[in-house]
């Protein structure tokens, strides 16, 4: 139950960033019940392919707490995190993740690799398919979408 309250906040996150015409991924980063970081996809706002919600929630976290070690957190995202966003998950030290979505095409914590497994010093545990249908309805709702701005020559 908890992880689903946290799981909408991110959501509501990715549906901001839907709003903006990035790809609606959402990420909120959780420790002692309290929300410590906050990020969203920003990569064409941006014009950075660094510009990741998960990368984002850990900057925002760190500044916050004033430290890069994240290793009391929870971090909260729509979609399974791609290899950049396991490693800054490793590196940060963050025990759990929590994702809703599946990723075929990038995701690195089991549809194509799980990094947490490989012998690495740090191994997250994680927690898969929290509002799988809602995170999974966000992004085909945008992908539909911006299939058919670009068949009717429209931008998003």
């Amino acid at each position: 139950m908890e992880d689903e309250i946290w799981m909408q906040e991110a959501l509501a996150l990715a549906r901001e960033a839907a709003c903006e015409g990035e790809v609606p991924v959402g990420c909120v980063i959780v420790q002692d019940g309290q929300i410590i970081g906050r990020g969203r996809n920003r990569r064409e706002q941006d014009k950075t392919a660094l510009a990741h919600a998960e990368l984002e929630a850990i900057a925002d976290a760190n500044r916050r707490l004033g430290g890069w070690r994240l290793w009391q957190a929870t971090l909260y995202v729509t979609l399974e995190p791609c290899p950049m966003c396991a490693g800054a998950i490793i590196n940060a030290r963050i025990p759990r993740l929590v994702y809703g979505a599946h990723d075929a095409k990038a995701g690195s914590c089991s549809s194509i690799i799980n990094l947490f497994a490989l012998p690495y010093n740090h191994h997250p545990a994680i927690t898969a398919g929290v509002l799988e249908g809602a995170c999974a309805e966000e992004l085909r709702t945008f992908f539909r979408r911006l299939r058919k701005s670009k068949e009717s020559g429209n931008q998003v």
